[in-house]
């Protein structure tokens, strides 16, 4: 199980990057919809789970949305108003949250290796999507504010799963 959420959070975040790079939105949506489908499958409770990725995905999408406003992160194919964070990039926050009780349940309780995994993993993930097309980034302004941004969300995330998981040990071995 571990190694195919690490697998399918990949092929999420492809799918999204590709699609928006290529004017393709939906693309990266209904891929991630499908790998989502695939874990709620597998969660033990579904509940708990769903909530994680709903917090995940307003408190991404509210950093994205920071991001977006301030013009450090530029976005190529919205699906919607590009005065709104693009859709594609709300479904890899959800598609992120599904790894927190599994491929990466190892950082639970780990608090300073989240933020430096965050501090570190965020600013690469745009980079490349960058390279790819999918995203602008405006300079040393952007990757500081990533990294910020990232080494609180990804140990605030972790932090939740303290009461947010679905998954039981068994479950994701």
């Amino acid at each position: 199980m571990l190694i195919i959420n690490f697998l399918l959070f990949q092929l999420a975040w492809f799918a999204c990057v590709i699609g928006a790079a290529y004017q393709l939105p939906w693309l990266g949506v209904v891929i991630t919809a499908v790998i989502l489908s695939w874990h709620f499958s597998r969660v033990h409770q579904a509940k708990p789970e769903a909530l994680l990725m709903g917090l995940a995905l307003i408190i991404g999408g509210c950093f994205d949305q920071f991001m977006l406003m301030t013009e450090w992160v530029k976005y190529q194919s919205h699906g919607w108003s590009d005065a709104i964070v693009p859709m594609w990039i709300l479904a890899l926050w959800v598609a992120f949250a599904s790894t927190l009780n599994v491929s990466l349940a190892w950082m639970h309780g780990r608090y300073l290796i989240a933020l430096i995994f965050g501090a570190v993993g965020g600013p690469l993930a745009y980079l490349g999507a960058d390279k790819l097309g999918a995203v602008t980034l405006d300079g040393n302004a952007s990757y500081i504010a990533l990294s910020i941004g990232w080494a609180i969300i990804t140990p605030l995330l972790l932090y939740l799963t303290q009461h947010l998981n679905g998954f039981t040990v068994k479950d994701v071995s």
